[in-house]
């Protein structure tokens, strides 16, 4: 693993830190790519209960490396449009990652998320953020339309006027705002963000992973399906659910009147 991407497990616990704290951690090809890789492994390794993304330094993401693009800019694209867009629609794969694999992903925002790092913090199903974090979409600020799933995620997040707002004016939303209208979960001063942070993954962690697997994929089929598709989904997935031996562990520990031990099986 290169080091503009690091990565650290500890008691069930995966976090991957983007880490270009001297670019405010804005995102090059190469760690897209590395990123995306490490969130399909690690949403397969069984014994990860929670994907914690965060940023080096005192930001989470800038987004795309704007300098990056300038210095490319009239100097020729060897790769043909759909070669490119292709490349493009595969690094973005990390979104759908962070929104669907099957246990809690966590993002903690130390400071400004735009662009294309706010859709991935979006991405993810809860946020902890300081009190100096800001977030705006940014996109229109240098005339590109937007990627990595943020349109899907601040829609439904903040709703279709909020959206639409954020993304035509690229307004930068304080942290405060960003609380009042649901954009993060919580919010803690900036000192007490890393042990926040720390001790909500350990409670994330500590939660029965396979029924949370299945929670999520009912909510995320709630957001675009009918009440009939939801219905759908949860039936099989709460049959699935009375096998595991954590719901199995659960129901005793509940007549014994003790706190239950997930395992994540």
């Amino acid at each position: 693993m290169s080091q503009e991407l690091l990565e650290h497990i500890e008691g069930g616990i995966a976090t991957l830190t983007l880490n270009r704290p001297e670019a405010r951690n804005a995102m090059t090809r190469p760690m897209l790519i590395e990123l995306e890789r490490s969130l399909a492994r690690l949403a397969a390794d069984r014994s990860v209960r929670l994907v914690v993304l965060t940023g080096a330094g005192d930001a989470f993401c800038a987004g795309g490396d704007v300098k990056g693009f300038a210095k490319s800019v009239g100097q020729g694209e060897t790769a043909s449009f759909e070669e490119r867009t292709q490349g493009l629609r595969l690094i973005m794969e990390s979104a759908r990652w962070l929104h669907e694999m099957p246990k809690p992903t966590l993002a903690v925002i130390p400071g400004p998320a735009a662009g294309a790092g706010l859709s991935l913090a979006l991405a993810c199903d809860m946020r902890i953020a300081s009190s100096n974090a800001k977030f705006t979409t940014a996109f229109s600020r240098i005339g590109l339309s937007g990627d990595f799933g943020g349109s899907y995620f601040l829609n439904y997040l903040v709703g279709a006027a909020k959206a639409r707002e954020m993304y035509f004016t690229a307004q930068v939303v304080q942290s405060e705002e960003a609380l009042r209208i649901g954009l993060v979960n919580r919010l803690v001063a900036p000192e007490q963000l890393s042990q926040a942070a720390q001790s909500w993954a350990a409670e994330l962690a500590a939660l029965p992973t396979v029924a949370v697997g299945y929670m999520k994929q009912n909510l995320n089929t709630a957001l675009r399906g009918s009440l009939g598709d939801v219905l759908d989904a949860e039936a099989p997935n709460m049959i699935r659910t009375f096998e595991t031996q954590d719901h199995k562990g659960a129901a005793l520990a509940f007549v014994e009147k003790r706190a239950p031990q997930f395992k994540g099986c």
